[in-house]
């Protein structure tokens, strides 16, 4: 029996800034859920099990979101695995459908956010990410800068310091993405920048000003995954994108031993390993990788991630920058979408709005977006606490 597996449906909301998007949870799920649906051409019914992810909420929203697509009985999982959320709950469906429990399954992620930097909901208990925290303040000492820019950014800061990068390096990536964002109606942002501008923004967190950091927002994002029979028996080869590489990896001893760094704190080495992994599943070199969706949290951590996806070898991931490789015309484009940073991060909607960029990239109806000629898509998501998600798309042979 074959287990190939196919992304066989996308869809997904604009994202917008918290509380100004029109409706709530139930009814962004609604419309990512149908988009997906309608794009793959099939049925609710004929979904067998479905992972739905967010990060803020109490229990269940995930069936109080997809009861709006039907009540059909199937088994729904919520999965929270902080900013991989999305693509934790696309790996547990794909899993389902490889291990051939099922030939229908559905992801779908949303976030109702809060405005402003993320905080720590509940402070009667450890919290999750306490001993990243620890080890990096055994590093560099604690500011008074908001958590998640703070940790991303100390990680620039060791990028600099041992390798030679600089904050125009940074502002770089900052400028790249809100460029690419101006054609993704999809995106939170859509405005050009120049250099200059994303420089002179407010600083958060040093060497990352405003304009480098991703916004908090509300959306949803959703992926409808079949199986090899499923695609052939319902003809839908036309449009379906198999993921021929995926790999979770959780944080490894090198996060917190003795010879750890901030680039290490923030999961540079589980990107890698995910990575390393995702591409011997796919039989690919991280050199034939066309387009890539790259969590850009922060733009420090875009460019450590060129280096843990392979794109560039270590400490020389700002000679990509240097060489312009990563837009529009060089080795790799990444982050058409416009990336966390421009096209907004709803934590657990994320990782399935890289899949439905990367869906459309190789399906060559990007629009405006449109890599040409892109083959072979690569899609990392992470989240800190921690887990990283890489997968690895293709077009069916």
């Amino acid at each position: 029996m074959s287990n190939r597996t196919f992304v066989i449906g996308v869809g997904m909301t604009k994202f917008e800034k918290p509380g100004t998007k029109e409706g709530d949870y139930p009814d962004w799920a609604k419309e990512a859920g149908g988009k997906a649906l309608a794009d793959a051409g099939v049925p609710y019914e004929d979904v067998e099990q479905a992972y739905a992810g967010y990060c803020y909420g109490d229990s269940t929203y995930g069936q109080r979101a997809l009861y709006q697509l039907g009540l059909t009985g199937i088994p729904i999982v919520n999965v929270n695995n902080n900013c991989s959320t999305g693509s934790s709950a696309l790996f547990l469906a794909r899993q389902a459908v490889k291990g051939g429990l099922v030939d229908c399954a559905l992801a779908i992620g949303f976030e109702k956010m809060e405005p402003g930097s993320l905080g720590v909901k509940y402070t009667d208990r450890t919290n999750a990410i306490d001993k990243h925290a620890e080890r990096m303040f055994e590093i560099r000492d604690p500011e008074a800068s908001p958590p998640a820019p703070q940790m991303f950014g100390n990680a620039g800061r060791d990028h600099m310091e041992k390798y030679g990068s600089s904050p125009d390096h940074y502002a770089w990536i900052g400028w790249k993405n809100h460029k690419h964002s101006v054609n993704n109606p999809y995106a939170q942002f859509q405005d050009e920048y120049s250099i200059e501008e994303i420089k002179a923004a407010r600083m958060i967190h040093d060497p990352l000003t405003k304009l480098q950091c991703s916004p908090t927002s509300d959306g949803s994002a959703c992926a409808i995954v079949a199986s090899e029979r499923y695609v052939d028996e319902h003809d839908l080869w036309g449009e379906a994108i198999e993921i021929v590489g995926q790999s979770m990896v959780t944080d490894l001893s090198s996060t917190f031993d003795e010879d750890a760094d901030c680039m290490k704190i923030v999961g540079s080495e589980m990107s890698k390993t995910a990575a390393q992994r995702a591409y011997e599943e796919a039989g690919v070199a991280a050199g034939e990788v066309d387009v890539c969706e790259l969590h850009d949290c922060f733009s420090a951590n875009e460019l450590i991630t060129y280096e843990a996806l392979g794109f560039a070898a270590e400490g020389e991931g700002h000679k990509l920058v240097e060489e312009e490789a990563t837009t529009y015309g060089g080795a790799v484009v990444v982050n058409p979408s416009g990336g966390l940073i421009s096209k907004g991060h709803p934590l657990g909607a994320t990782g399935l709005a890289q899949c439905s960029e990367l869906t459309w990239q190789l399906r060559g109806r990007a629009d405006k977006r449109q890599v040409d000629g892109a083959k072979v898509g690569l899609q990392h998501n992470i989240g800190l606490g921690g887990a990283a998600v890489v997968t690895v798309y293709k077009p069916p042979a």
